[in-house]
């Protein structure tokens, strides 16, 4: 599958099936850091990637209002 990774931008590939909990621990990627996208829509640590796959990782950025 190929991995896009965010800020900075750099590609990715990894072999074989696996949910996207083992991706991020294959990657050293703690999961509450990161928002996993495949085809636009969110994925769940427990969804299935195949090689066929493209999944950006998105860091999840948070900030609040100042008043």
């Amino acid at each position: 599958m190929k991995v896009v990774l965010r800020n900075p931008r750099r590609e990715l590939e990894i072999e074989g099936d696996a949910s996207v909990k083992d991706v991020l621990k294959r990657l050293d990627i703690i999961p509450e850091t990161v928002l996993v996208i495949r085809d636009g829509e969110l994925l769940l640590k427990t969804d299935l990637v195949t090689d066929a796959d493209t999944i950006e990782l998105r860091p999840v950025i948070s900030g609040g209002s100042t008043r």
